[in-house]
């Protein structure tokens, strides 16, 4: 992790970095570390960095792909939905000879691997979510994010700015650079999520993500409301929930709690 008042960029440290061709997409793959492979999937924006993820490659062999539109991967304008998603994934799983493996996903991340897990479970020895989109909760919404300045948008993903600081562009070029990247973002979520960052369906199929699985939550998190945990647990036939506090949204970066809970429930 980075020291407080360092800079860091973009590439996580400790990683081989690859890059595959998949199905006429550039797609970046890091990973480190021997073991049982571990997954993991990033949510909508990039810019806070993977490095969190070298305290797992002491356990396991980390695999950290950036998702088409996302990162250092490249646009793919023909992945319009999420089962689209889905099925550029079990195209990589391919190349990398993934037969069996466990996933963590984050936010839009936590979203895929629940569909995922729904639809070819059979790939996955354990599953966990944290902060997972994808369910509506009409009684726990999203926050309505349309009229947020930029600048404030920082303070709906961490409880602590100071956790993701070294991050964050200190302005001029680098701040137009990292609206650019958010833009981007932006736009790949939208082409994934049309509609938004649920799936009325999800809430049925879950019953068939039967592995072992674990529900992290940040008690902070001013993104997906931690009172969204009920549906979750009611819907999960085979989950566990840690809520860790004094975090928010990206808790992974925020809590190394959070991270020692992904270790300790995966081994």
């Amino acid at each position: 992790m980075a020291e407080h008042g360092e800079r860091v960029s973009g590439m996580p440290q400790g990683f081989d970095r690859n890059e595959y061709t998949i199905n006429g997409v550039k797609t970046v793959v890091y990973s480190a570390g021997q073991g049982r492979p571990l997954v993991y999937w990033h949510g909508a924006g990039t810019f806070s960095g993977i490095d969190f993820a070298r305290e797992w490659t002491k356990r396991f062999r980390v695999i950290l792909p950036f998702h088409p539109g996302y990162g250092e991967s490249a646009d793919a304008p023909g992945i319009g939905s999420m089962n689209d998603m889905l099925l550029h994934y079990l195209d990589v799983f391919h190349k990398l000879k993934l037969t069996q493996f466990d996933l963590v996903g984050i936010s839009l991340g936590g979203w895929m691997a629940a569909e995922f897990a729904v639809a070819h479970g059979h790939l996955l020895r354990k599953l966990v979510l944290v902060a997972p989109a994808g369910l509506s909760v009409p009684e726990h919404p999203f926050p309505d994010l349309s009229g947020v300045q930029p600048g404030d948008l920082f303070s709906y993903l961490v409880h602590d700015l100071n956790s993701i600081r070294a991050y964050l562009p200190e302005g001029g070029a680098d701040a137009t650079e990292l609206a650019a990247k958010m833009m981007r973002e932006m736009q790949s979520t939208r082409r994934v999520a049309p509609a938004g960052p649920v799936n009325p369906r999800l809430e049925y199929w879950l019953h068939r993500a039967t592995m072992p699985t674990l529900l992290i939550w940040p008690r902070m998190d001013r993104l997906i409301p931690v009172g969204q945990t009920a549906q979750w647990m009611k819907c999960l036939p085979n989950a566990k929930l840690r809520i860790i506090e004094d975090a928010g949204h990206l808790v992974l970066n925020e809590s190394k709690q959070a991270r020692q809970a992904v270790v300790d429930f995966l081994a």
